[in-house]
């Protein structure tokens, strides 16, 4: 039986990009289940344990605004690096006056979200790792605002500010809305197989402000 927490988290811009669109990045609705586990493993992760998020609550409006940022189009291929790696002296970089476009993004703006996850012992657990033992690290590093490393929401230029959500009734901006679908939206990534791995979606339906991944279903 996993052990449940509640975090809030908060930022000004938030980006989880769609798959479906490759050149320019657009936004889901609301933050995804991968999203939401990935920030709970920045403030704390271990081998004995795995994150499991149960609800993502949505306290502010959705609203989308549109950004122009500089990329590159191109990456250093592997053949390069095995090249660089075997003693080839061509230059090994990428040229960003060569290879630099603009694109826009469309990003989701003022965010804030209450992750409502629980976590469970893995097969990696050894004889001193309990849950009690991790509910208290845990406890103790949200209320001190530690993490590994900064939080995201989806980018790691969009930084998430994060603490422990001690309300009990958890109120959202949409509390007052019975259903909203949201269509096929990304749940996670199926990393059993290392040499094929692959993505989940799920049908989400945000109810009364309210991302319920209890028992939704997930197709590969």
């Amino acid at each position: 039986m996993g052990i449940g927490v509640k975090v809030k988290v908060w930022g000004d811009y938030a980006l989880f990009s769609r798959p479906e669109l490759k050149v320019e990045r657009c936004s889901y609705d609301v933050m995804t289940p991968s999203a939401a586990r990935g920030i709970l493993e920045a403030i704390y992760w271990h081998p004995g344990m795995r994150w499991i998020i149960d609800k993502i609550y949505v306290k502010n409006p959705i609203r989308f605004t549109s950004v122009r940022r500089n990329e590159v189009k191109s990456k250093v291929s592997r053949s390069n690096a095995l090249q660089a790696y075997n003693g080839d002296e061509r230059p090994f970089y990428i040229s960003t006056k060569e290879d630099i476009v603009q694109r826009a993004s469309l990003i989701l703006c003022d965010v804030c979200y209450v992750i409502e996850a629980h976590f469970e012992l893995t097969n990696k657990a050894n004889e001193s790792d309990n849950a009690g033992k991790f509910k208290d690290i845990i406890m103790r590093r949200l209320k001190r605002g530690e993490c590994y490393h900064m939080p995201y929401f989806g980018c790691r230029e969009f930084p998430a500010q994060f603490c422990l959500c001690e309300e009990n009734d958890i109120t959202t901006i949409y509390s007052e809305v019975p259903e909203k679908d949201l269509g096929f939206m990304l749940y996670d990534m199926d990393y059993s197989n290392l040499e094929n791995i692959q993505p989940m979606f799920f049908r989400a339906v945000m109810k009364k402000g309210v991302l319920d991944l209890t028992d939704c279903e997930v197709f590969r």
